[in-house]
C-alpha cells in the first residue's frame, strides 16, 4: 500500500485548522513533520511544543523527520510530544545505531535518512534496528525544491535490500514529489510519499483539487496490488 503524507512544513499556520481537518477529510492517514535545528540544516522549523499541540485534537500517524544535531538528546521529548516514527539522519550522531535502538526502546518507530549524497552501504549494519527508510530526493533544509532524477536509481537498490532484509521497513521519498511526477514513481515500491508545497494550500479548494488527484493516483495504484 501507498500512502500520501503531506508535510506539515508547506501548511499555513494562520489557517493550520482548516487545512488539517482537510486532510482527515480526505482520509489522509500520515503527517509528516519536518523538525530543523538551524544547524544540521539551515533553516529553523518547530519542536516537540508544537507537535504535542497538535496531538491534543489530530489522530494523524506522526511521522517525524528529525534534521537536527545530535537526536538522542531529544528522542524523549519527541516520545511525549506523541510522535509515532521519529526518523532520524545517518550523519546527525556519532552512533545511529544506538540512537535507533533508543527511539524503539521507547515504544517508537525508527527511520534512517539518506541525503542525497549518502551511500546506501551505511544501511549494512542497521537492517535489524530499522522500521523506515527515508530517501531524501531533495538537498534537506528547504521545502519546494525540485525532485533530484538521480535519487531513482538509489530508491531502487534499497528497496531491493529491504526485500532481502525485512520486507516490512517502510520506504518512504521526501522531495519535489509531485501529481506531476509522481507516476514516475509508483512501480518502485514506494510506501509512503512525503509533499508539501504541491499539497497545502491558502485556498482550500486549490487544496481539495491537489488531494483529489493524489488520492486517486494512489487509490488506482492500491486496488491494483
Amino acid at each position: 500500500m501507498s500512502f500520501l503524507a503531506p508535510s506539515l512544513l508547506s501548511a499555513n499556520f494562520y489557517n493550520l485548522s482548516e487545512q488539517l481537518d482537510l486532510l482527515k477529510e480526505n482520509e489522509i492517514e500520515y503527517l509528516h513533520l519536518d523538525v530543523m535545528d538551524g544547524n544540521f540544516v539551515p533553516n529553523i522549523s518547530f519542536g516537540p511544543g508544537v507537535i504535542k499541540t497538535l496531538r491534543k485534537k489530530y489522530d494523524f500517524i506522526f511521522d517525524t523527520h528529525l534534521m537536527i544535531d545530535r537526536p538522542e538528546n531529544f528522542i524523549e521529548s519527541f516520545k511525549e510530544a506523541g510522535c509515532d516514527y521519529i526518523t532520524i539522519h545517518y550523519e546527525a550522531t556519532k552512533h545511529p545505531l544506538r540512537v535507533l535502538q533508543q527511539i524503539r526502546e521507547m515504544g517508537l518507530k525508527a527511520g534512517i535518512s539518506l541525503n542525497p549524497g549518502t551511500p546506501i552501504e551505511v544501511l549494512d549494519y542497521l537492517w535489524d534496528y530499522l522500521d523506515l527508510i527515508l530517501v531524501m530526493t531533495v538537498n534537506p533544509g528547504f521545502g519546494g525544491q525540485s525532485f533530484i532524477n538521480s535519487q531513482i536509481s538509489k530508491i531502487e537498490r534499497i528497496k531491493d535490500q529491504i526485500n532481502i532484509h525485512n520486507p516490512r521497513i517502510l520506504l518512504e521519498v521526501d522531495g519535489g514529489v509531485k501529481t506531476t511526477n509522481i507516476d514516475n514513481l509508483l512501480d518502485l515500491g514506494i510506501d509512503l510519499f512525503v509533499s508539501g508545497s504541491d499539497v497545502f494550500s491558502e485556498d482550500l479548494n486549490l487544496m481539495q483539487e491537489k488531494l483529489n488527484k493524489y488520492n486517486k493516483i494512489l487509490r488506482s495504484v492500491n486496488n491494483g496490488k
